[in-house]
């Protein structure tokens, strides 16, 4: 087994990647991508990495099953005496137990493999309670789920773990979750199952797993009943074969007596014998040993060649997915700034009570009035344009599978959503007001700058100078009239002056529902450096490995 340090440095870089990767947006496939992303770091952090560093480590058994197949007992009867405990209620195994020889001991004590695991063990000297086996976790203060108890046993060989996961269809998610990173961490896999579940869709995803992975698999039919043992042996065995399987070591152990009842005893020596010699041969022969460590070692450095640039692939689905919600925010949110700016030209910012105001000026309605009614216009143009653009952005993100990890009603933007619609029209209104403001402020600037004697009312310069900015050809009147107020070239430089601040302040506008529409998007950080990232640690990683 090639355990060169230039060869861990290009997995330790390749897992860095893994970690790295992000698929938050749920596109058909993302799921898969997700679990391959888990399976991927369990397999390095756990197995691979570790073995590698440590490849005199002693051989890790993971035994795994499905409910009730009898996993733990098969466990105990393997050390010879209760280690884990088995029952008829179910999950039984919640906290996964490793069984080692005194010896090997210091191997699990740390965190070499399953280092996310809180060790839990028995202090010298104090006897185990066999009917209180799975409440250490508790007693530690440790979660379940969350803990590796350790047990040793001088009956088992040394240079030989064997660990005893929890149900791989357990209804419990965390077991499941727990039961498949334990796998991963193993450098041979037993699968359990029983005579009426061998053809369970469960084990057979594990074991098409293992064989895609190329690992050291063996498999136990277990709780057979004599009068069916042949039949069912056959039919399991050729199923195996049909699945390009049938070359794996196979076990099969009869129903017991020991088996029944919830499976409190332990079976009897001969039942498990095969199996034990099995195991300790390939722990204590050095040719056995590196065959079954080699085989895992490398299917899983193998696998990494479909299994890495799929999920590069993934990360690119996921960029590209968020580039078109992107464009979609922008090109809706442009098209409406460009809507606005034809609008004011047209003086569509002139109608309803604004237009009444300005045909009544300034006999029927005062500057104050006018000024007010221009702006509760613009703030009404302005909000329907970003209403129209959320619409347009909904109307086609719905379209899109990506969309479904944001929000478009109503809610708060840290669920994904824009904020409340009053909200909205609450920023509009005050940008408006802003706007108004330092209008009036130009307007008075320029006032000053004129004989105290002929200088206009500073609120009716704004007012015109508003009408003469917002009202199109509908007030081409105001801007002559601004201009016998405070002649031509101060009126000229004024409406520059607006003008521009305009352009800015509606810039403001848009631009910001602009960006807090694409706020949620761009806090999930989706980028496309990760896919050429994994693709470049995986061809570092194809290098090294074919180095002499």
């Amino acid at each position: 087994m090639d355990v060169r340090p230039q060869l861990i440095d290009a997995l330790s870089a390749l897992r860095d990647r893994v970690a790295a990767v992000r698929l938050p947006l749920p596109l058909p496939g993302t799921e898969r991508a997700r679990q391959n992303r888990v399976e991927l770091l369990a397999q390095l952090d756990d197995y691979l990495l570790p073995r590698l560093k440590d490849p005199e480590a002693p051989l890790l058994a993971v035994i795994g099953g499905s409910t009730g197949a009898g996993k733990s007992t098969l466990v105990n009867s393997l050390v010879g005496c209760r280690v884990s405990q088995a029952g008829v209620l179910r999950p039984t195994t919640r906290t996964p137990v490793l069984v080692c020889h005194p010896d090997d001991h210091d191997w699990f004590a740390g965190v070499r493999v399953l280092p996310q695991l809180t060790r839990i063990w028995l202090p010298p000297g104090q006897a185990r309670d066999p009917d209180g086996l799975d409440d250490l976790g508790a007693a530690g203060g440790d979660d379940e789920g969350m803990a590796l108890r350790v047990e040793t046993a001088v009956s088992i060989p040394r240079g030989l773990a064997l660990l005893d996961a929890p149900d791989i269809d357990s209804l419990v998610v965390r077991n499941r979750v727990l039961a498949a990173e334990l796998i991963c961490a193993a450098d041979v896999w037993v699968m359990v199952t029983t005579a009426s579940r061998y053809a369970d869709a469960v084990p057979w995803y594990l074991l098409r797993t293992a064989k895609e992975y190329d690992v050291s698999l063996v498999t136990v039919l277990d709780r057979v009943p004599h009068q069916v043992i042949a039949e069912v042996s056959r039919q399991y065995a050729a199923l195996l074969t049909r699945a390009g399987l049938g070359e794996i070591p196979r076990f099969t152990i009869p129903e017991l007596p020991e088996s029944a009842g919830g499976g409190s005893g332990l079976l009897p020596t001969t039942a498990v014998a095969p199996l034990r010699a099995w195991l300790a041969h390939r722990a204590q022969d050095p040719a056995a040993r590196q065959q079954a460590v080699g085989r895992t070692a490398s299917g899983v450095m193998d696998s990494l060649n479909v299994r890495m640039p799929e999920l590069a692939g993934a990360v690119a689905a996921q960029y590209a997915a968020s580039v078109r919600l992107t464009g979609v925010v922008e090109e809706a949110y442009r098209k409406e700034a460009s809507r606005i700016r034809r609008r004011l030209q047209s003086g569509a910012v002139l109608a309803g009570d604004a237009r009444t105001r300005w045909r009544g000026y300034p006999l029927d309605s005062s500057a104050g009035e006018l000024l007010e009614a221009l702006v509760e216009s613009l703030v009404a143009l302005l909000q329907c344009a970003v209403a129209a653009a959320d619409d347009e952005i909904r109307t086609t993100w719905r379209k899109e599978p990506a969309s479904g990890a944001f929000r478009f009603e109503d809610a708060g933007r840290e669920a994904g959503g824009w904020g409340p619609a009053e909200d909205i029209q609450g920023r509009i209104a005050m940008a408006v007001r802003r706007w108004r403001r330092v209008l009036e402020e130009l307007a008075e600037e320029e006032v000053r700058l004129l004989e105290k004697n002929v200088a206009p009312d500073a609120e009716t310069v704004a007012a015109l100078l508003a009408a003469a900015l917002l009202g199109g050809r509908r007030a081409r009147t105001a801007g002559e009239q601004l201009a016998e107020r405070i002649g031509a070239q101060g009126a000229l430089r004024l409406r520059d002056k607006g003008g521009d601040l305009l352009t800015t302040y509606l810039d403001q506008v848009m631009h910001g529902e602009r960006d807090r529409r694409l706020a949620p998007l761009d806090a999930l950080d989706v980028a496309p450096e990760p896919q050429a990232e994994l693709i470049a640690a995986l061809s570092v990683l194809q290098k090294e490995r074919v180095q002499p």
